[in-house]
């Protein structure tokens, strides 16, 4: 097998210096620099929804390195490989299956639903979670809702999240197989735990379909995802995939993030993968420094850093400016907690530096103000595919209580639905949308 077949077909081709009759109409110019590299379809660089070439010899690689029976690539981030996810498990378990979910789905779990004509059931942890975030749902928590509707077909988590916290996944797919279910993960922040440490990777826990963004914490290009399927899944998922995500996906896939993800496997084969076992280790050491300076951790996944606020008498927003005050730009703030996500491809000190700034904190006397509003159940009215078709008006979320809502409700980051469409606004609701900065809503007419 070639080291990067993708790779070197579009080098070859660049090299040869034929004449470019075909999109993209930059001709290779080098206007920002990628052009070189970036070419489409052209005879001989294979399709990516009916690979049988380059692309095909591509996903051997990947199939080797994630032990799945077949892995695809999405050019279009995770977003499309959990639609893809979500049309091929519906089309194995059929139409009448349903699917339940955890609260804490990326908003393109939810457009999956509305175009698919899915009416999820929510699976609610037993203690409400204090973040759209965290759902910290339970193996317990899956069997209650699997016996509670034996209409349930397949379940659907976020581990991890976007906070750090890693769900029991073992013991969530022993639940759902036991009743007949498949389970559907998105790992979008974990494709490195597969070479972080033994059993951390969802396809090793029972998973039988997931999604990895490989641009999160792998070196791959923006909009870098794979899609994999699990040697122990029905024959079916794997047949279909690639069908089920062209559905959503465009035709002019990107071959310059191909190349990325390409360039990413070939790294994690030559000594990335040792790296990111360091690295952990690296991370891990810096946590207990700052355990030890006080501060609260959340979450365990081994490669993200989120700390609590409170404590040092801050919010997470005002943690945030202060890192950036010293020149470190977190991944996500909100008034709780600020996100850090380091990486291998960090500078050396890099980790050292953010360590460094946090133990320089101004001392502050706790926050002892209200707690932010636990995470409620909304009254349902309708499914979201339903609301999302009727006419809507934005309005003053101070003024939706009673309203049904249309469109999810959402902050742009981390996309996690504080109310999905159908629902119903109340109070409750009104004061965490508030809580996130979000003060518009669109609702049914």
């Amino acid at each position: 097998m070639s080291e990067m077949p993708i790779t070197e077909f579009v080098r070859a081709y660049n090299e040869s210096g034929t004449v470019r009759m075909h999109m993209p109409g930059h001709k290779g110019v080098p206007l920002i620099g990628a052009e070189a590299i970036d070419i489409t379809e052209i005879k001989g660089a294979d399709y990516l929804f009916e690979a049988e070439g380059i692309i095909r010899k591509s996903y051997g690689r990947v199939n080797g390195l994630y032990g799945s029976v077949r892995s695809l690539f999405s050019t279009e981030g995770s977003s499309l490989s959990i639609k893809g996810m979500l049309a091929c498990v519906r089309g194995h378990i059929g139409g009448n299956a349903r699917f339940a979910a955890a609260r804490n789905c990326h908003r393109a779990f939810l457009n999956g639903c509305i175009l698919l004509g899915i009416d999820p059931v929510w699976i609610y942890p037993e203690k409400p979670s204090r973040s759209v975030c965290a759902s910290e749902v339970t193996a317990e928590d899956v069997r209650r809702t699997l016996e509670g509707d034996p209409t349930v077909g397949a379940v659907y988590i976020t581990s991890p999240d976007y906070l750090g916290n890693m769900a029991d996944i073992s013991g969530i797919a022993a639940v759902c197989h036991e009743h007949g279910a498949l389970l559907l993960v998105d790992n979008a922040h974990g494709a490195y735990l597969k070479f972080a440490g033994e059993g951390l990777h969802p396809l090793d826990l029972g998973a039988d379909i997931c999604c990895d963004s490989a641009h999160k914490t792998l070196p791959a290009l923006t909009g870098a995802s794979l899609l994999h399927i699990s040697k122990g899944a029905p024959a079916q998922l794997a047949e279909t995939a690639a069908a089920e995500m062209s559905l959503f996906a465009s035709t002019s896939p990107s071959y310059v993030i191909m190349q990325s993800i390409e360039r990413c496997m070939y790294e994690l084969e030559n000594g990335l993968a040792e790296r990111i076992r360091l690295y952990c280790g690296e991370v891990s050491r810096h946590k207990r420094l700052l355990e030890l300076a006080g501060f609260e951790l959340i979450g365990s996944e081994p490669m993200k850093l989120t700390v609590g606020a409170a404590g040092k008498g801050y919010t997470g927003s005002e943690l945030a400016e202060y890192l950036r005050s010293s020149r470190i730009e977190p991944e996500y703030a909100d008034s709780g907690c600020v996100v850090l996500m380091p990486s291998p491809y960090n500078r050396q000190g890099d980790l050292y530096a953010v360590t460094a700034a946090l133990e320089a904190l101004p001392e502050r006397s706790p926050l002892s103000g209200e707690e932010p509003p636990r995470i409620v159940r909304p009254e349902k009215a309708m499914t979201p595919r339903e609301a999302y078709f009727r006419p809507y008006e934005r309005i003053d979320v101070d003024k939706a209580a009673g309203r049904i809502c249309s469109r999810t409700a959402m902050s742009c980051q981390p996309s996690i639905p504080v109310i999905a469409g159908g629902e119903i606004f109340d109070e409750k609701i009104i004061k965490i949308l508030k809580n996130y900065g979000i003060f518009k809503a669109d609702v049914v007419k």
